[in-house]
């Protein structure tokens, strides 16, 4: 197995419409402990969120926040718990096509979780302060690639940001050794070794995007897609 290129052909398991529903809701359960070991949107608020919400305190209307491809929508309620703890007004949106990850979802306070897609909410004329996903990029055909750059675009008034794995060997070795306390019982380890394997490296990631669409590195094995109007 070569990691010089991208696998874009592979599958994950847990995409298989198929797939055992008893596995699919415990790696949907485990997914919030994995993403905040490896994701780093701790990071990703600090820098790039926190003074969005700010700058929209300032404004005096509360920020919202659009979670393309939500899954069980982790990402998306540490995002607004984050920022309603740091005294910022902040609301969520939560978007996944797959009904079951929207039946994953856990309901909280100023939070909604939607079965839809992003063009759906374009067509809508629907509009948000931030919007973010996580490890959505490397799921997408080329096609669904441009599409959901350009649906971000119209909805992200002031910031859009697509995070993801960057590929690599030691990315890859790292996470099958890291995956082994969390995975018995889940597709957790099997398809996030499937999914480095599917993602960009920072020079493929860079060449994907269109102006004014930048890639940042918020950390050792993480690339990020920020695009500001």
């Amino acid at each position: 197995m070569s990691l010089a290129v991208r696998a874009e052909n592979l599958t994950e398991r847990m995409d298989a419409p198929d797939c055992s529903e008893a596995v699919l809701r415990r790696t949907y359960e485990r997914f919030g402990l994995v993403n905040r070991a490896v994701a780093c949107w701790g990071v990703v608020y600090r820098t790039l969120i926190l003074p969005e919400l700010a700058a929209l305190e300032r404004s005096g209307r509360p920020a919202r926040i659009l979670d393309i491809g939500c899954g069980a929508g982790d990402v998306l309620l540490r995002l607004v718990a984050a920022a309603r703890r740091d005294g910022f007004a902040a609301e969520g949106v939560g978007i996944d096509p797959d009904p079951r990850a929207i039946a994953a979802t856990r309901r909280v306070p100023h939070v909604r979780f939607r079965e839809a897609f992003s063009r759906d909410l374009v067509d809508a004329g629907e509009r948000f302060d931030i919007v973010v996903s996580n490890h959505l990029l490397h799921h997408l055909r080329a096609d669904e690639f441009d599409a959901l750059l350009a649906d971000s675009a119209r909805l992200g008034e002031r910031l859009s940001l697509h995070s993801d794995i960057a590929r690599g060997r030691l990315a890859y070795a790292a996470f099958a050794v890291a995956a082994l306390p969390v995975a018995p019982g889940t597709f957790l380890r099997v398809d996030g070794l499937t999914s480095i394997r599917r993602s960009y490296t920072p020079a493929e990631l860079g060449s994907r995007l269109p102006h004014p669409w930048r890639v940042e590195r918020p950390g050792r094995f993480r690339l990020l897609a920020v695009h500001r109007p």
